[in-house]
């Protein structure tokens, strides 16, 4: 994954609603915030596969960010 592609995931991570980050399972959850950047950039399956496993691998910081914008 490129720098840029790395900058827009969190950049679309930001813009997402603070509810869908905080509420939405985890598989569930990534595949949302896929479908978000999908919408922003093309991806081929490989990148789509390597940022899955970033996201995934990000779910509780992804949490505790979005419960650190309620606060």
């Amino acid at each position: 994954m490129n720098a840029s592609t790395l900058r827009l995931l969190w950049t679309v991570v930001e813009e997402t609603q603070t509810s869908t980050l905080v509420q939405f399972p985890d598989a569930e959850l990534v595949q949302q915030l896929l479908w978000q950047l999908r919408n922003k950039t093309w991806l081929t399956s490989e990148e789509t596969n390597t940022i899955s496993a970033y996201l995934s691998s990000r779910v509780p910081l992804i949490r505790d960010l979005a419960l650190a914008r309620l606060a």
